[in-house]
């Protein structure tokens, strides 16, 4: 009878209970929270220092907490379900506004998200906030200073704080490479995601033009923009490129990419990738810088201990006569073009906004969008006629044949698989009194193709970070990251700087893989 008693008290007791320590773990954050929690956490830390992003989704943890609910019932959305990422503040997000870093926008809440934004959400991302950026993209000034803009001050190089984190995706590399979260998008037109990577020690991947929507992103021009993942490792990236593809039948150029849209960028993630590659190590891309030259020299000579085959000493073509102008040109009609009908689809006051009105607002707001450099790249867009001009459409022509020439003619004479270079030299000084002192790089052959290029870090210079670009011909993203992947982890260059959060991978790399 006692053996009874006890048995029944001991059940009344635990029913008593139960539900509070339920209860309990009910109220324990899941991965996504803590996570989101952290990135949060580290973007107070350490954002006032450098300027890295621009506003915080007030939503944010409660989309972590729906994810971890939905992990709990055994639902995933994939590998980066309930993983946090930044949005460059040139890309619609629902919760916040879209400034491109203008003044002019700072009320710009469009209630909507741009197609990749859909795609991440879908993919079970959390939008934790939008990433400070060169403003307008870098396409204001001839002598502006890349990662600043008037919403969002002056981002600095976590590694170097005076020195420059190049830009315009300058907020998105930081916030990645300060720690501050695993993932974030860029965009870019001509080393917008390229340059900022390289210089800030992380991965930048610009896909091939069309693969990923540009709805809801503010533009350049539509002949060379694209968004692109920035990550610390290759495998973060490859994963994130996979969530940010998808169809979409408003932005035209994303037709062409169609057939491409059920690849698994992951399947490229091996570390024999470089095994057998034909590389063509393109020297008219190097000598800005001779110790870059000398990391370079040395990443060659890493590309054939991993398997490849080089073939070394080759040059792009010299660019035929005035195309210099004619790419210039192509951006300067296409942004008068694209911006203006971008600007003419906002909701409330900003869609009354022209280009036309944007110079008269920086011109009677100078003090605060005009203290440092002025407005010349928007005038000379603004005396543009419409795409319509046979100017335009020879400039265009030219520049499009040209460079995509130039790398496919390589490949082809060669047998190559993929072009490497440096990516650009080490970060310069912060000057915003006279601009940017940038010395040289490789991403304009590349962009004005509209062909994809991944940069890697291949070490330091006097502490500060230099890339190693690989690219070759449209839609070849499996065939670069097979061979970017092999060189990391072959080499292992990418080291965060120092006093600022700790890499923490957005997607582990599976069992018995020595990442």
């Amino acid at each position: 009878m006692k053996r009874l008693l006890r048995i029944v008290a001991l059940t009344c007791l635990a029913l008593l209970f139960t539900p509070t320590f339920a209860a309990d773990q009910a109220r324990e954050p899941g991965p996504s929270t803590l996570a989101t929690s952290r990135t949060l956490e580290d973007i107070a830390r350490w954002n006032g220092q450098l300027k890295a992003v621009i506003s915080v989704n007030p939503h944010a943890l409660d989309a972590a907490r729906e994810f971890d609910r939905q992990r709990a019932a055994g639902k995933t959305r994939g590998p980066l379900h309930g993983v946090p990422v930044l949005i460059k503040d040139n890309i619609e997000t629902r919760e916040l506004p879209t400034t491109a870093g203008s003044l002019a926008l700072a009320g710009n809440k469009t209630g909507r998200d741009a197609a990749l934004v859909e795609s991440l959400r879908a993919a079970g991302l959390v939008i934790v906030g939008k990433t400070n950026l060169s403003e307008w993209a870098n396409f204001r000034s001839e002598r502006s200073s890349s990662g600043w803009s008037a919403v969002g001050g002056q981002t600095r190089n976590p590694y170097d704080r005076l020195r420059s984190p190049c830009g315009s995706s300058a907020g998105s590399a930081v916030a990645v490479a300060a720690g501050m979260v695993a993932l974030a998008v860029g965009t870019e037109t001509n080393g917008s995601i390229i340059c900022p990577a390289a210089v800030n020690g992380i991965v930048g991947i610009k896909p091939t033009l069309g693969l990923i929507s540009r709805r809801g992103i503010v533009p350049i021009a539509h002949s060379q923009d694209t968004a692109g993942p920035m990550a610390t490792n290759v495998r973060d990236a490859a994963f994130l490129l996979n969530a940010m593809i998808s169809y979409d039948p408003q932005d035209e150029t994303s037709r062409a990419a169609k057939a491409y849209l059920k690849r698994d960028y992951s399947t490229a993630l091996k570390t024999e990738g470089l095994q057998g590659k034909r590389i063509g190590v393109v020297r008219s891309l190097a000598g800005f810088h001779e110790a870059v030259d000398e990391r370079f020299d040395q990443a060659v000579k890493d590309l054939a201990a991993a398997g490849a085959i080089i073939v070394d000493g080759l040059e792009l073509p010299h660019s035929p006569e005035n195309f210099g102008d004619a790419s210039y040109n192509v951006l300067l009609y296409e942004f008068k073009h694209d911006l203006n009908t971008y600007l003419s689809g906002l909701p409330g006051e900003a869609g009354h906004l022209t280009l036309a009105k944007l110079i008269a607002f920086n011109r009677k707001n100078r003090e605060s969008e005009m203290d440092w450099f002025g407005q010349e790249i928007f005038l000379k867009a603004q005396e543009k006629g419409s795409l319509d001009s046979a100017e335009y459409r020879e400039a265009l022509k030219l520049v499009q044949t040209f460079s995509r020439a130039a790398i496919n003619d390589l490949l082809a004479e060669h047998d190559l698989d993929l072009l490497v270079s440096p990516s650009n030299t080490p970060a310069w000084s912060i000057d915003l009194v006279v601009g940017d002192h940038f010395l040289g790089g490789s991403s304009s052959f590349p962009a004005r193709a509209g062909y994809p290029h991944i940069t890697v870090p291949m070490g330091q210079v006097h502490g500060l970070p230099v890339g190693l670009s690989f690219f070759s011909t449209a839609f070849s993203e499996p065939v670069l990251i097979e061979a970017a992947y092999a060189y990391e982890q072959a080499t292992r260059h990418a080291q965060p700087p120092q006093g600022y959060g700790e890499w923490v991978p957005a997607v582990s790399a599976p069992a018995g893989n020595k990442e």
